[in-house]
């Protein structure tokens, strides 16, 4: 484990299988603390293949029967505006490796319903108000989350805010459309950074060596690229990497 400043701390393990248990064990402890604190857990769902992985094991013993479900309540923090059976769905990825195998209430399940990309501004408003909702919030306040999990592309996106977006600069909204003309799927739903910089606890997660570059970049030039403007004002902010992710950061 290193502190790169006051604000994040990076852990790195062996390789992409110690990451996702030690994920899956630190987010049983966050569930746990929450819990023990305010009654319930609240968590937005990254996509990705590293947390797939991290899903996975908490789905199995000991976190499948030892978690809090009944008192976790799931958003994602971002999502493509695809049917939710789609092979590119986030809700898809964490249903088939987590949501669906556990004891979770389907109604304290939030995915964002963006099936088509012209609804998408439509979709946003729409999460918005269900974070209101149970979130229990006044006209201009934000929820703020347990934990967000959340991943980097290598272009230095995360969620869906990417280089460029004009949702960088969103200051009022929580949750807004983005149109990513690089993507694959362009139409798109996300957390924004007042969300993601409120919340408690955030965690990159981060494998592979085509990471690298942009862990290094996002680490050391944060500003510069989205994933490094996730810098929670009264929360901790955790990196965890596998050996090959965090190959040039140094000792």
């Amino acid at each position: 484990m290193r502190a790169m400043d006051d604000s994040v701390t990076v852990k790195v393990f062996d390789d992409g299988g110690a990451l996702a248990t030690a994920a899956a064990q630190t987010i049983a402890s966050i569930a746990g603390e929450a819990v023990s604190a305010r009654g319930r857990f609240t968590v937005a769902l990254s996509g990705g293949a590293t947390p797939r992985e991290t899903y996975m094991r908490l789905a199995q013993p000991p976190y499948g029967e030892g978690l809090p479900w009944n008192r976790t309540f799931v958003f994602f923090s971002d999502e493509r505006c695809v049917p939710r059976d789609h092979p590119e769905s986030n809700y898809r990825m964490a249903q088939e490796t987590l949501l669906g195998k556990v004891a979770i209430p389907a109604n304290q399940v939030f995915p964002i319903s963006c099936d088509d990309g012209a609804d998408s501004d439509a979709a946003a408003a729409d999460y918005a108000r269900a974070l209101s909702q149970v979130f229990g919030l006044r006209r201009g306040e934000l929820p703020r989350f347990d934990l967000i999990l959340l991943g980097v592309g290598i272009d230095g996106h995360t969620g869906s805010l990417f280089p460029g977006s004009p949702a960088l600069k969103e200051v009022f909204r929580p949750v807004v459309a983005v149109h990513a003309a690089a993507a694959a799927i362009p139409e798109r739903v996300t957390l924004t950074y007042p969300v993601l910089n409120n919340a408690a606890n955030v965690i990159f997660l981060a494998a592979g060596a085509e990471k690298a570059k942009v862990v290094r970049a996002a680490l050391k030039d944060g500003a510069l690229l989205p994933a490094g403007m996730v810098r929670p004002g009264n929360g901790r902010l955790v990196w965890m990497l596998d050996r090959a992710a965090a190959a040039l950061l140094g000792p």
